[in-house]
C-alpha cells in the first residue's frame, strides 16, 4: 500500500482502449489480479502456481503493422507477462513473446536509447510544466509484480506524468527479461515521458555472475544467445543521468570525477603520430557536465583504469559519512564521496537534490555509518545546497535468500512537483504477494550479496 512521508494527491485511474479479448478498462481493473503489496515470503524453486482467475492476454503477441505502439499494446504485453509468469513454465515465454517480436520491440528501442546523450534534461524543453509530476525509481532487480504494481501505484506515464528509472532492471529476480522489456515497451511508446538510466547491472559482467544472461537462455534456449547479445546491445544506449527541472540529478551510482589528461610529446619526424593523452591521478576532482556528456558509455563493463573512467563512476560509485573523494576500494571501481563533494557537486552543476540508487537492504548492512536500506531510501547527506538521496524500489529483496532471516525491507519511489521538482515525496510500498514461486538462475547461496570484492579480470575478459 502507498504510503508517503508528505502529502500528494492520489494516481488518477487510466482508462484503455477496447481490445479482443477486452483488455482491462482501467489501471484497477488491470491490477485487481495482482495481489495486494505487503511483505512476501522467499520463493523456493517449484512449479509455476496456477494463478486465480484473471482477464486472459492475447497471445501470442504480435507486433503492430503499423509498428507504433499503443496503450492497449502495452497493456497487453503487462497482463500477458503477468499471467505467463503464474501459469506457465519459464521456457515457454516464447509462446507469449515470440523471437520476432522481442526483435522488433528491442531494436525500436535500441535506436530510440542509443539517440539519446550521455545526460538527458527533463526540462520545459521536454514537456514538462505546472501540471507535470516525476517519478523516479530506483532498482527493481527483476522483481516483475512490484513493478507492476508500482506503476498502477504511481499512475501509468502520462502527458503529465514522467518517469526516470535509475537502472538495475535485471539480474537476481527471477523475471529481469519481463521487468527490462515492460520498461522498453514503456519508452518505445512514451520515449518523452519515459526515461531508462543504465545501471551497473546492465553490464556483461554483472548479467553473468547475477543470473540475467542464465535467465534469458533457460526462457529462449536456441534462442538465448541471440537474445541475450540484443539485450547487452540495448544496455549499451541507456543513458548514464538525468537533470530533471534544473534542480535534480539522478545517477544508478553517483556523481564523478574529472579526467584531467596531458598530451604525451609526440617525436621529431612522426607529424602524423597520434597524439597520446595520459590521465592524471594523483589529485581527485569533481567533473563536469562537459565531461559527462562526452564521456563513450557504449561499453559492455565500464573500464576502472584510463581515461573513460566517468561511466565507472556514475554506475559504480558509493557515498561516505565522511568528507572527502577516493577510489572505491571495496567494489574495484568508481569512487567514494563524503558530504564536502555532495555540497560541491551541487554548487557546481546548480542543483538542489542528487537522486542515486544502486545500494540494497544487503549492501548498507555492510557499511558502518549508513543508514539502512528498511524504508526503501534514505537521505545520506543534508548540506547547504540541498540533499543527496538514495532510492531503492525492490521491496523484501533479494527474491531469492540463503538465510531464512530476510530483510524484508519496504520500496520506494520519488514524486517530484512543481513548480520546481526539487521537494521529494517518498512513497513507500511493501513486496506484492504471493510471489509467483520460481527457481532462481544463479547460485545465490555462494554469491557476494553486494557486488562487493569484484573480478576485474573477468570484467575486462
Amino acid at each position: 500500500m502507498l504510503s508517503a512521508s508528505e502529502p500528494g494527491p492520489p494516481a488518477s485511474a487510466v482508462k484503455l482502449p477496447s481490445a479482443t479479448p477486452p483488455p482491462p478498462s482501467s489501471d484497477e481493473d488491470f491490477f485487481s489480479s495482482v495481489s495486494v503489496a505487503s511483505t512476501s515470503s522467499t520463493s523456493s524453486p517449484s512449479t509455476p502456481t496456477p494463478s486465480p482467475a484473471q482477464p486472459h492476454p492475447e497471445i501470442p503477441i504480435s507486433w503492430p503493422e503499423d509498428g507504433a505502439l499503443t496503450l492497449a499494446w502495452v497493456d497487453n504485453l503487462m497482463l500477458a507477462f503477468d499471467w505467463s509468469s503464474k501459469n506457465l513454465s519459464p521456457a515457454e515465454l516464447p509462446s507469449v513473446l515470440p523471437v520476432a517480436v522481442f526483435d522488433r520491440l528491442i531494436l525500436t528501442g535500441s535506436k530510440i536509447l542509443h539517440k539519446e546523450p550521455n545526460c538527458v534534461h527533463i526540462d520545459k524543453g521536454s514537456g514538462l510544466g505546472p501540471e507535470s509530476k516525476v517519478v523516479v525509481v530506483g532498482d527493481v532487480h527483476g522483481q516483475l509484480h512490484d513493478v507492476l504494481f508500482l506503476l498502477k501505484d504511481a499512475g501509468f506515464p502520462a502527458d503529465n506524468r514522467f518517469f526516470v528509472f535509475n537502472g538495475d532492471y535485471v539480474d537476481r529476480g527471477a523475471w529481469g527479461l519481463e521487468t527490462f522489456l515492460t520498461l522498453l515497451a514503456w519508452k518505445v511508446f512514451m520515449p518523452n515521458r519515459v526515461f531508462l538510466l543504465r545501471g551497473n547491472h546492465e553490464s556483461k559482467y554483472c548479467t553473468s555472475v547475477y543470473g540475467f544472461e542464465k535467465e534469458v537462455l533457460a526462457k529462449y534456449a536456441d534462442s538465448g544467445k541471440h537474445v541475450y547479445r540484443k539485450c547487452l546491445g540495448c544496455f549499451e544506449g541507456l543513458p548514464l543521468a538525468s537533470i530533471i527541472g534544473d534542480n535534480v540529478y539522478t545517477a544508478h551510482g553517483g556523481i564523478f570525477r574529472s579526467i584531467a589528461v596531458t598530451p604525451a610529446k609526440r617525436a621529431k619526424g612522426k607529424k602524423n603520430r597520434k597524439i597520446v593523452l595520459n590521465p592524471s591521478v594523483s589529485v581527485l576532482s569533481l567533473g563536469s557536465m562537459e565531461e559527462l556528456l562526452k564521456a563513450r558509455r557504449s561499453v559492455l563493463d565500464p573500464p576502472w583504469e584510463g581515461t573513460n573512467l566517468i561511466p565507472g563512476d556514475v554506475l559504480w560509485s558509493d557515498p561516505s559519512m565522511k568528507d572527502g573523494l577516493s577510489p572505491n576500494k571495496e567494489r574495484g571501481i568508481g569512487l567514494v564521496w563524503g558530504p564536502d563533494c555532495t555540497e560541491d557537486f551541487l554548487k557546481k552543476l546548480n542543483l538542489k537534490l542528487i537522486i542515486r540508487s544502486h545500494e540494497g537492504p544487503d549492501a548498507r548492512e555492510k557499511r558502518n555509518g549508513m543508514k539502512p536500506m528498511d524504508q526503501g531510501y534514505t537521505v545520506d547527506h543534508e548540506v547547504k545546497s540541498g540533499k543527496l538521496i538514495t532510492l531503492f524500489s525492490a521491496p523484501d529483496y533479494p527474491q531469492f535468500q540463503a538465510t531464512d532471516d530476510r530483510y524484508r525491507n519496504k520500496g520506494a519511489y520519488i514524486i517530484l512537483e512543481p513548480p520546481n521538482f526539487d521537494i521529494p515525496v517518498y512513497c513507500t510500498f511493501d513486496a506484492v504477494t504471493p510471489r509467483p514461486r520460481a527457481n532462481p538462475f544463479y547460485d545465490y547461496e555462494d554469491c557476494i550479496d553486494s557486488d562487493e570484492e569484484l573480478d576485474l579480470a573477468a570484467m575486462a575478459t
